[in-house]
C-alpha cells in the first residue's frame, strides 16, 4: 500500500493467571460439541477406576489365603478385573480422544471461517504468525484439556478419594497416616505447581510471539537476504530464542523439582506406612493380605496425585488460550450479508468529500472527490505517499471512510451486498498476487472453477498476451507457480493477474501501478494487454508512468490526500503548476 499502515496495535489487556470456567465452557459451547461422546468416556473412565480401586480388595483376600490354599477363582477373577480395567480405559481413551478431534477441529473451522470475514484493518493490527498460533497451538491447548486433561483429573479425584476411603474402612489407624501426610504433601507441592503454572503461561506468551516473528520474516527471506539483514534478524531472532531458552530453564527447573519432591513424599509415605503396617503385622493386629492391600492403595494415588499437579499447569495455559482465541471471535467482522444486489454496468462511481484515517493522529484523505462515468478512463497521479492507493482500498470496501460517501449511482456502495460490490471489480497492483498452486488454480482463484473449460482459460490467457510462455510450461495449465508465484516473473504474474481479470469480466476495473516495476519488454506486453481488458468497463488507474495517463478522459492529482486539480492532460498542464513539473520531470526520466 503506498500510505503505509500506521494503526496502533490495540493494547492488549493484562492477562490473568487463574483459569475462568465460565468463558472456557461458553467457548467450548459456541461450537457445539458431541457431548454424549465426553459423558460416555468419562462414565467408562470411572468404571474402569472403579474396578482399579476394587481389585486390591480382592488382593487381600487372595495373599491372606496363600498360606491355607490357592484360591484360583479368586487369582483369575483378580487378573480378569486388570485386563477389564485396561481395556475399559482404552476404550474410554479413545471415545475422549474422539471428543476432542471433534471440538478442536469445530474450533478450528470456526476460528478459520471467523478470519476470512474479518475486515483487512484486523490483519494491518495482528502478525499472520501470532494469528496462525490462535489456529493451532491455542486451539490444541484447549483440546487437551477438554479431552485428556479434565477426564484424567476427575478420574483421578475419584482414584484418590476412594482409596482413602476404602483404606479408612480397612484400617482407620493407618489411613489417619495417609490424612496427615496427603495435606502435607500438598502444602509442599502446591508453591511449586503455582510457580509452574505461571511459568506455563509465560511460555506459551513467548511461544506466540516468536511464532509471529519468525513467520513475517521467513516470508520476507528474499527481502532480509538482498538487503543483507541476515545478522540483524540473527540477533533479533536470538533474542526471542533466548527468552524461550530462560523461561525453558525456569520451567525445567520447577518441573524437575516438582518430580523429585512429588517421589520423595511418596516414597517416604510408602516407608512409613511400611514401617507402621509391619509392625502391626509382627504384633498380629493387622493381616499381610490387608498391608499389600494398603500398599497398592498408596502406589494408585501417586498417579493421580501427579496428574493433579499437571492439571493445574495445563489449567493456566488454557486460561490463555482461551482468552486469545475469544479476543479473535470477539473482533467485528465484515457484514458480508446485508445489502441489496446492484449491477455497476452503465452506472457512474462517484467519490463524494472524502476523509480517511488509519489512525486518529494521521489522516490521509482530505475531502476528495471524483467522478467516474461508464467507460471512462480515470488517473489519479501526483507524488508517492498522496493517497491514491487508500482511494482504491476505499473503492474495495477494505475501510470505511471516516467521513463522505462513495455512491454506485444513487446508492452508496456501503448499501451494496459486499461479495456482490466485489465480483464486479477487478484489481492488477503493481505486484499482483499469486497462490501457491497451478496456473489454472490462479486463473479461477475465487470463481467456481468447474464453470470454465481448459478452452476458455486458454481464451483469456491468449487475450492477455500469456498464453506463449504457458504453452512452454512443462505442465501448462497444471503448472505449479511456487509459493507467493516465485516460479513465474513479473511481467508473466502480472499478464496472469490480467488473464484473471479477463476471466472475472468485471464492471470497475482498477489498476494500481500495474507496470511500475516491469523492464521495458514486459511492460509492453502488459500494457498492451490492459489496453484490450480496458476497452467498455470503467477503468480507474494509478501510474507514475505519463504514457499511462496522458489519453485518461479525467485527471485528478493527488498531493497530501487531497485532490489539487483536475481535468484532461492538456488542460491540467496548462494551469497546474506542480503537475507541469510533475510530467516534465516523468519526462526527463523518460529520456
Amino acid at each position: 500500500m503506498e500510505a503505509r499502515m500506521e494503526m496502533s496495535q490495540a493494547p492488549r489487556g493484562k492477562r490473568r493467571g487463574g483459569f475462568n470456567f465460565k468463558n472456557f465452557a461458553s467457548l467450548i459451547a459456541s461450537v457445539k460439541p458431541r457431548y454424549w461422546q465426553l459423558i460416555i468416556g468419562l462414565l467408562l473412565g470411572l468404571i474402569s477406576t472403579s474396578f482399579q480401586l476394587i481389585v486390591p480388595q480382592f488382593a487381600s483376600g487372595l495373599i491372606n489365603q496363600l498360606g491355607k490354599h490357592l484360591n484360583l477363582a479368586l487369582g483369575a477373577l483378580v487378573i480378569g478385573l486388570f485386563i477389564l480395567s485396561a481395556v475399559i480405559s482404552a476404550v474410554s481413551g479413545t471415545v475422549l480422544g474422539f471428543f476432542g478431534e471433534d471440538v478442536v477441529a469445530k474450533l478450528r473451522l470456526a476460528l478459520w471461517d471467523k478470519l476470512l470475514k474479518l475486515p483487512v484493518s484486523y490483519f494491518d493490527e495482528q502478525k499472520a504468525g501470532e494469528i496462525s498460533s490462535r489456529l493451532v497451538n491455542d486451539s490444541t491447548q484447549v483440546k487437551d484439556l477438554l479431552a485428556n486433561s479434565f477426564p484424567q483429573m476427575i478420574t483421578s479425584i475419584l482414584q484418590l478419594v476412594g482409596s482413602l476411603v476404602l483404606m479408612l474402612f480397612m484400617d482407620w489407624r493407618m489411613t489417619a497416616i495417609m490424612f496427615i501426610a496427603v495435606p502435607l504433601m500438598l502444602i509442599i507441592f502446591m508453591p511449586l505447581a503455582t510457580r509452574s503454572r505461571k511459568i506455563g503461561f509465560t511460555r506459551q506468551e513467548a511461544l506466540a510471539t516468536f511464532n509471529g516473528e519468525s513467520n513475517e520474516i521467513l516470508s520476507e527471506v528474499r527481502l532480509v537476504k538482498s538487503s543483507g539483514a541476515e545478522v540483524h534478524e540473527r540477533a533479533a531472532g536470538g533474542e526471542q530464542i533466548d527468552r524461550l531458552y530462560k523461561v525453558g530453564l525456569k520451567e525445567a527447573i520447577y518441573d524437575s523439582i516438582a518430580g523429585p519432591v512429588m517421589t520423595a513424599t511418596m516414597m517416604a509415605m510408602v516407608v512409613g506406612v511400611l514401617v507402621y503396617g509391619a509392625s502391626r503385622v509382627l504384633a498380629g493386629s493387622l493381616s499381610i493380605g490387608v498391608l499389600i492391600s494398603f500398599l497398592m492403595y498408596l502406589f494408585q494415588m501417586m498417579g493421580p496425585a501427579g496428574t493433579l499437579g499437571q492439571f493445574f499447569s495445563t489449567l493456566a495455559k488454557t486460561s490463555g488460550s482461551t482468552e486469545r482465541i475469544q479476543e479473535l471471535l470477539a473482533a467485528p467482522e465484515e457484514d458480508q450479508a446485508s445489502g441489496s444486489a446492484i449491477d455497476a454496468a452503465g452506472q457512474t462511481l462517484t467519490a463524494e468529500h472524502l476523509d480517511f484515517a488509519y489512525a486518529d493522529d494521521k489522516q490521509i484523505l482530505h475531502d476528495v472527490s471524483f467522478t467516474a462515468k461508464p467507460n471512462q478512463v480515470i488517473a489519479f497521479a501526483g507524488p508517492s505517499g498522496g493517497g491514491k492507493s487508500t482511494i482504491f482500498a476505499l473503492l474495495e470496501r477494505f475501510y470505511q471512510p471516516t467521513s463522505g460517501n462513495i455512491k454506485l449511482g444513487a446508492t452508496p456502495i456501503a448499501d451494496i451486498k459486499l461479495a456482490d460490490w466485489r465480483k464486479q471489480i477487478g484489481l492488477v497492483s503493481q505486484d499482483s498476487a499469486i497462490m501457491a498452486g497451478t496456473i489454472r488454480y490462479n486463473l479461477t482463484y475465487g470463481l467456481n472453477g468447474d464453470e470454465f473449460s481448459d478452452d476458455d482459460l486458454w481464451r483469456v490467457l491468449k487475450m492477455a498476451y500469456a498464453d506463449g510462455f504457458v504453452r512452454d510450461m512443462p505442465l501448462g495449465l497444471d503448472t505449479q507457480v511456487g509459493e507467493r508465484g516465485v516460479k513465474v516473473s513479473g511481467g508473466q504474474r502480472q499478464r496472469l493477474a490480467i488473464a484473471r481479470a479477463f476471466l472475472r469480466d468485471p464492471q470497475i476495473l482498477m489498476l494500481d501501478e500495474a507496470t511500475a516495476s516491469l523492464d521495458s519488454e514486459s511492460e509492453m506486453m502488459v500494457q498492451k494487454a490492459l489496453d484490450k481488458l480496458m476497452a467498455g468497463r470503467t477503468t480507474l488507474v494509478i501510474a507514475h508512468r505519463l504514457s499511462t495517463i496522458v489519453d485518461a478522459d479525467e485527471i485528478y492529482f493527488i498531493e497530501n490526500g487531497s485532490v489539487s486539480g483536475h481535468g484532461k492532460h492538456k488542460e491540467l498542464v496548462a494551469k497546474h503548476p506542480l503537475y507541469r513539473e510533475y510530467v516534465e520531470n516523468q519526462m526527463r526520466a523518460g529520456a
